[in-house]
């Protein structure tokens, strides 16, 4: 009888345990139950962080994509000297394809991004006894990739963008019909004021050596650039009828020190065959920047090496009186006048 009534006590102080922690529990659960508008609090707190989190990962991820970027691109170009090179082609695709205009190297510069590179440069045209600013261009550069330039002329008289047949104004020989009226420009210079200089280009009769041209041309004339024939210039196009324009070189040597026609080791003669070795190589860089959208230069090279240098065309300049009397000379067939400035032939 004693156990059982152990037994009953012991059961009801387990009941009350029992029921003691279960209101206990109930007690905390009620002092620390959180109302819905907390909860939700709790949730956009978390989603809150959560974003600013992954806002400040992908942050530190583009400041190291950023240099790491930057650090290859400036690689890009300099491995190899590409970016030189781009440059250098650039360059030397205007003193060969167009006609009487030379480069400040000093002004030349550069500017890498993201992947690509600028480059800004001015062209110049000797007028007379001075240089004269004749456009400026902005190449893009999407690694080796060049875009069309963009560039503002400053000249009175520019060279069409898209050169082709009914604009030319350096024609070969074999040419049949003349794009314009010979007469009105001569009657242009004719008319033109003492005192002033003039450009003006020429077109010959037949193709002659430089230093046969040299010897026609009056002393008190200057000639600057050469059209070299290159055997396509009679059609003026290649294979699929797209104008080629002219290439050619200055005839006179250059100075200064960062002009290829410097004169310190080879002829300009050699220096162009050497420039158009690089084109050839370069062509699609060469391309964009030459008004001309097709160059064949390796045809043209080519041609040269077989034939030797030939010119049928020329750009001069000097006082106006003086260039009138080229009107006398029999193997100039036709001539158009250029960019004209007041007097500076001191």
């Amino acid at each position: 009888m004693k156990d059982e009534q152990n037994d009953v006590i012991n059961n009801d102080e387990e009941a009350a345990y029992k029921e003691l922690l279960a209101n206990s529990k109930k007690d905390l659960k009620d002092q620390y139950a959180l109302s819905d508008h907390k909860q939700k609090n709790i949730i956009k707190t978390g989603k809150n962080t959560a974003r600013i989190t992954n806002i400040m990962i992908s942050l530190a991820i583009l400041l190291l994509i950023i240099p790491v970027m930057t650090l290859f691109t400036y690689g890009y170009y300099a491995f190899g000297g590409r970016g030189d090179r781009l440059i250098d082609v650039a360059a030397k695709t205007i003193y060969v394809t167009e006609p009487n205009m030379s480069l400040e190297e000093m002004e030349l510069e550069h500017e890498i991004g993201f992947f690509s590179m600028d480059i800004f440069f001015d062209v110049y045209k000797r007028i007379g006894k001075e240089d004269f600013k004749a456009a400026d261009y902005n190449i893009h550069f999407a690694l080796n990739q060049p875009s069309f330039p963009e560039k503002n002329n400053y000249l009175d008289r520019p060279l069409p963008e898209l050169p082709n047949a009914e604009t030319e104004s350096l024609l070969h020989p074999e040419v049949a019909i003349i794009p314009f009226d010979r007469e009105r420009e001569w009657n242009i210079l004719k008319k033109l004021p003492d005192g002033t200089v003039g450009e003006v280009h020429l077109s010959l009769s037949k193709l002659v050596d430089p230093d046969e041209l040299e010897d026609m041309i009056p002393d008190d004339i200057e000639i600057r650039w050469l059209a070299v024939d290159t055997g396509l210039e009679a059609k003026g196009v290649d294979h699929e009828g797209v104008p080629v324009g002219p290439i050619g070189y200055p005839a006179l040597i250059d100075t200064t020190t960062w002009s290829p026609f410097n004169g310190r080791d080879q002829t300009n003669a050699e220096v162009f065959v050497d420039i158009l070795s690089l084109l050839e190589k370069n062509e699609v860089v060469a391309e964009k920047v030459a008004r001309a959208k097709t160059l064949e230069i390796g045809k043209r090279l080519d041609y040269i090496e077989k034939n030797g240098i030939k010119v049928y065309g020329a750009v001069v300049t000097g006082p106006t009186e003086e260039l009138r009397k080229l009107e006398q000379i029999k193997d100039i067939r036709t001539m158009k006048v250029g960019e004209v400035k007041l007097w500076n032939w001191e």
